[in-house]
């Protein structure tokens, strides 16, 4: 019986990943932000203000 080898393509082919898995893994994300956007936003937006106002900052130093 002969041995059944892999196709010579199929085989040699290990570059890793492709530009169609990075489009899908954007696309996930972005579709991701755009359902937690207002979170996200609020989120972002309580850092900004503690990070930001000195009045906090300092107070929570004391």
């Amino acid at each position: 019986m002969k041995n059944k080898q892999l196709p010579k393509t199929f085989s040699t082919n290990r570059k890793g990943m492709g530009t169609v898995e990075i489009v899908i893994i954007i696309a996930i994300l972005v579709s991701l932000a755009l359902v937690f956007r207002e979170g996200l936003t609020n989120y972002a937006e309580n850092i900004m203000d503690f990070v930001f106002n000195d009045g906090q900052v300092i107070g929570s130093l004391r």
